[in-house]
């Protein structure tokens, strides 16, 4: 459990800096994710997806989680 805290934790780390260092950044990404397909969204949840569960396991593979 405390390991899902530490990555919610983590998740709102990032997402803040970004909405605090560069919110403008945003709109533009808002505004290019309407223009793209529903499907080429998907696609890139599922890269994202994918690259986290990587990141995840490699972690845990060099004991950063205390497995």
């Amino acid at each position: 459990m405390s390991i899902a805290i530490l990555a919610l934790g983590l998740v709102l780390i990032v997402e803040g800096l970004v909405y605090a260092l560069a919110p403008s950044l945003i709109e533009d990404l808002l505004a290019a994710l309407r223009q793209m397909p529903i499907e080429a969204r998907r696609l890139v949840g599922l890269a994202a997806l994918t690259a986290g569960a990587a990141l995840v396991w490699l972690a845990s593979a060099l004991g950063a989680l205390g497995t």
